[in-house]
């Protein structure tokens, strides 16, 4: 998982949003996108990745030890302000399609120099990661990555990093205190993550790796909706401590509504396990972060007649009608009268956006996706056609999906985008329904 080049995505403002019940794995390009940028701790590897078998990008800089900052350069600067906060090559930023959803099911945010980094991704950037939480993408962050993404530390009385961090968890976080250490992490009784893995009849993980990180501040500022996972144990220890963390919240999480993604935040260091409960505790934290990931949303009714240009792009700030990025859905709905005997809708692509493999798919009462779908055209191109005779009456549901994506390169500096790269910007187009 090494330096990604992918040249870059901006934010989009934010989209109107339909939802329903429906399945929100699907319609990304990639799982995983794990951010060991400037200031963090730098991998090639995430276990627990491998271990749930996802799919993964990472921005990785140049020392692979975040106490080699001093030699960050350039380059880590200029890509990191691009995967964050786009480029006219690609103006989303690596996060989010041309709409603003989220192009990758999570992020992982490492450890390491917490203010550092948020002071090196900029206000835009933030902006970013707050618009991929806002529009369903999920976030999981340990030490650092947990500080980051709250919205101050308290450790000293006032509030510091104020206005720096992300803020997608709107609470305080605190130092424990505590560096270069393990500690027991004991999982609350009724904690999401026993769903996963039952972590033996005493429900703690011994040996947790911790390096200055923090805990959840529980105080009249603590945000509603955020649910405590597990705790401190430091009962066995022989010493006293600087801090009293006993029973502090070192795992937390929060999703603020249906449509946003799900954060969970680690104080500590689990992520480098590659096996027994350390790898579990890691493994649970993620699959809980993905199992709330935001409803998909539709882009809106259509009317009968009408064709639909989906011309926009992100500088437009239109995202119900803006262009399709790669490897995403478009969901539209139109109700079908009773005793239609045909129906029949109409892909069109806009001028010049001919070359781009849209497909075109329809079922009745729920979300079209490629591999459910009842009736679909994977024909290569955009221009398509679908007629669907003596149409079920009431809602049907069409979809548009682009299956042209980039292709990817291993360098010496990391993983380059290659190919389609125009797909980035997004891919206009009309869709219309006839009766």
């Amino acid at each position: 998982m090494i330096k990604t080049f992918s040249l870059t995505l901006n934010l989009l403002l934010g989209c109107s949003i339909v939802l329903i019940a429906q399945d929100n794995t699907k319609g990304y390009y990639k799982d995983l996108f794990v951010d060991g940028g400037i200031y963090l701790t730098s991998r090639n590897d995430l276990p627990a990745a491998r271990f749930l078998n996802l799919s993964m990008e990472a921005f990785i800089c140049s020392p692979q030890e975040v106490d080699n900052k001093v030699y960050y350069n350039h380059s880590d600067s200029l890509l990191q302000e691009q995967i964050f906060g786009g480029s006219p090559i690609d103006e989303n930023g690596i996060l989010l399609y041309p709409d603003g959803q989220p192009r990758f099911r999570m992020i992982y945010t490492n450890g390491g120099r917490s203010w550092k980094h948020a002071r090196t991704v900029g206000q835009a950037g933030s902006k970013h990661v707050s618009e991929y939480i806002r529009n369903g993408g999920s976030y999981v962050g340990t030490c650092a990555g947990a500080f980051i993404a709250s919205k101050a530390v308290v450790s000293s009385g006032s509030p510091t990093y104020l206005n720096l961090y992300y803020g997608i968890w709107p609470g305080y976080t605190c130092h424990t205190g505590l560096g270069e250490s393990t500690t027991t992490v004991s999982i609350e009784k009724k904690s999401p993550l026993l769903k996963y893995f039952s972590f033996g009849k005493d429900m703690k993980v011994d040996s947790v790796r911790h390096n200055g990180g923090g805990f959840a501040v529980i105080d009249s500022m603590y945000p509603q909706g955020t649910e405590i996972l597990a705790r401190y144990d430091i009962s066995d220890r022989k010493f006293k401590l600087k801090r009293n963390i006993q029973g502090k919240p070192v795992i937390w999480a929060y999703k603020p509504g249906p449509e946003t993604g799900r954060m969970v935040m680690c104080g500590s260091h689990p992520e480098g396990v590659e096996t027994g409960e350390r790898l579990d505790l890691m493994a649970a934290m993620m699959r809980y972060a993905m199992d709330g990931n935001g409803a998909p949303a539709l882009k809106g009714e259509l009317t009968e007649g009408k064709a639909r240009k989906m011309y926009c792009f992100t500088h437009d700030g239109n995202p119900d009608f803006t262009a399709i990025g790669d490897r995403q859905y478009h969901h539209f709905k139109i109700k079908v009268p009773k005793g239609t005997g045909k129906m029949t809708i109409q892909l069109k692509s806009k001028a010049g956006y001919a070359n781009f493999d849209l497909f075109l798919l329809a079922t009745p009462g729920r979300f079209a996706y490629l591999e459910e779908a009842l009736y679909k055209n994977t024909a290569l191109g955009c221009d398509k056609k679908l007629v669907i005779d003596h149409p079920k009456a009431g809602d049907y549901y069409l979809s548009v999906f682009c299956n042209t994506t980039v292709e990817t390169k291993e360098t010496l500096y990391g993983t380059q985008y290659t190919g389609r790269t125009d797909v980035l910007n997004g891919v206009p187009y009309s869709i219309i329904v006839n009766f």
